[in-house]
Protein backbone atom coordinates (compact mmCIF):
# COMPACT_ATOMS: atom_id res chain seq x y z
CA UNK A 1 0.00 0.00 0.00
CA UNK A 2 1.12 3.52 -0.74
CA UNK A 3 -0.73 5.78 1.71
CA UNK A 4 1.20 8.90 0.68
CA UNK A 5 0.24 8.39 -2.94
CA UNK A 6 -3.40 7.82 -2.07
CA UNK A 7 -3.40 10.89 0.18
CA UNK A 8 -1.96 13.10 -2.56
CA UNK A 9 -4.51 11.86 -5.07
CA UNK A 10 -7.27 12.64 -2.57
CA UNK A 11 -5.85 16.10 -1.80
CA UNK A 12 -5.80 16.95 -5.51
CA UNK A 13 -9.24 15.49 -6.13
CA UNK A 14 -7.86 12.94 -8.59
CA UNK A 15 -9.48 9.56 -8.88
CA UNK A 16 -7.52 6.58 -10.12
CA UNK A 17 -9.44 6.54 -13.41
CA UNK A 18 -8.39 10.15 -14.09
CA UNK A 19 -4.78 9.38 -13.17
CA UNK A 20 -4.89 6.44 -15.58
CA UNK A 21 -6.18 8.75 -18.33
CA UNK A 22 -3.44 11.31 -17.67
CA UNK A 23 -0.77 8.60 -17.78
CA UNK A 24 -2.31 6.85 -20.78
CA UNK A 25 -2.58 3.58 -18.85
CA UNK A 26 -5.33 1.07 -18.20
CA UNK A 27 -7.27 1.87 -15.05
CA UNK A 28 -6.91 -1.72 -13.79
CA UNK A 29 -3.11 -1.39 -13.82
CA UNK A 30 -3.25 1.83 -11.81
CA UNK A 31 -5.71 0.21 -9.39
CA UNK A 32 -3.45 -2.81 -8.84
CA UNK A 33 -0.48 -0.56 -8.07
CA UNK A 34 -2.44 1.75 -5.75
CA UNK A 35 -3.82 -1.21 -3.81
CA UNK A 36 -0.48 -2.97 -3.48
CA UNK A 37 -1.16 -5.91 -5.79
CA UNK A 38 1.50 -4.91 -8.31
CA UNK A 39 4.90 -3.27 -7.97
CA UNK A 40 5.16 -0.05 -9.95
CA UNK A 41 7.88 0.29 -12.56
CA UNK A 42 10.42 3.08 -12.33
CA UNK A 43 8.74 4.79 -15.26
CA UNK A 44 5.33 4.62 -13.57
CA UNK A 45 6.80 6.10 -10.37
CA UNK A 46 8.44 8.94 -12.27
CA UNK A 47 5.31 9.76 -14.24
CA UNK A 48 3.08 9.79 -11.16
CA UNK A 49 5.56 11.93 -9.22
CA UNK A 50 5.64 14.42 -12.11
CA UNK A 51 1.83 14.59 -12.32
CA UNK A 52 1.50 15.10 -8.56
CA UNK A 53 4.63 17.28 -8.31
CA UNK A 54 5.87 15.29 -5.33
CA UNK A 55 8.99 13.42 -4.35
CA UNK A 56 8.89 9.96 -5.92
CA UNK A 57 10.46 8.16 -2.95
CA UNK A 58 8.01 9.75 -0.52
CA UNK A 59 4.99 8.96 -2.69
CA UNK A 60 5.92 5.30 -2.93
CA UNK A 61 6.84 4.63 0.69
CA UNK A 62 5.09 1.44 1.68
CA UNK A 63 3.00 0.96 4.75
CA UNK A 64 1.64 -2.34 5.94
CA UNK A 65 -0.92 -0.52 8.09
CA UNK A 66 -2.82 2.05 5.99
CA UNK A 67 -4.20 3.60 9.18
CA UNK A 68 -0.70 4.73 10.17
CA UNK A 69 -0.11 8.21 8.76
CA UNK A 70 3.29 8.99 7.33
CA UNK A 71 4.99 12.37 7.66
CA UNK A 72 4.21 15.23 5.28
CA UNK A 73 6.18 15.39 2.03
CA UNK A 74 9.53 17.15 1.94
CA UNK A 75 9.42 20.71 0.68
CA UNK A 76 10.19 21.03 -3.01
CA UNK A 77 12.68 23.64 -3.86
Amino acid sequence: MYPNLKMQLWRRGLRQNRLAQILGLDESLVSRVLNGFREPTGEFRSQVAAVLQQDERWLFEKSEDPATPLPDPPCAG
